[in-house]
């Protein structure tokens, strides 16, 4: 049986129970760059309720207030003074939310906001808590922070289509530049990008 550095980074595996891997940390903060911005006021109220009434007024608009179950006859009815339940706002929001991402998709804008003309954004990584660890499999892993350029295309692509096969092949490139450890960094606590 051989204790050798590698063994040790495998042990280590076993108690990552509280991060997640890099590839999910990344695109949980895609999602999280992705909601900034937008409508401020809550659904709930009704000056966002017609903001996002406003914002979903197009085809692909309507077309997603469907998909979450408000017609267009409920929506026409609320402006009639009818109030929407809880559910109904929540289906409102949802569907503000899917076509704010869509459409920051397809502008390109989130890409260009991450890309940063080409000088990247930088991503703080803050490791896995070890408190649970062993005291003979712990490891002294610190916070890094790494700026990463060229990748944001391919990994805006690969989370709004899901691909966390391709999220966790960037999230590599992104830890190949750390020294010797950088196994340390395949599994997180959190990371959070400079956005």
């Amino acid at each position: 049986m051989t204790t050798g550095a590698s063994d040790l980074w495998g042990e280590f595996g076993k108690y990552h129970a509280q991060g997640q891997k890099g590839a999910e940390a990344l695109g949980a903060e895609i999602e999280r760059i992705a909601r900034k911005g937008g409508i401020s006021s809550p659904v709930t109220s009704s000056r966002g309720l017609r903001a996002r009434l406003r914002y979903l007024d197009s085809e692909a608009g309507r077309r997603a207030l469907a998909e979450h179950g408000v017609s267009e006859r409920l929506r026409r009815a609320w402006e009639g003074g009818r109030t929407p339940s809880r559910a109904k706002l929540a289906a409102v929001d949802a569907a503000y939310w899917d076509r704010r991402r869509a459409n920051l998709i397809r502008s390109g804008a989130l890409k260009r906001l991450l890309d940063n003309e080409g000088r990247g954004r930088r991503i703080e990584i803050h490791p896995v808590d070890q408190s649970t660890v062993p005291e003979k499999r712990r490891r002294v892993v610190e916070q890094r922070t790494v700026t990463a350029r060229y990748i944001w295309n391919d990994a805006v692509s690969a989370w709004a289509s899901g691909d966390l096969d391709t999220l966790d092949e960037i999230w590599d490139d992104v830890i190949s530049d750390l020294d010797s450890d950088y196994a340390a960094y395949a599994y997180v606590g959190s990371i959070g990008i400079s956005a």
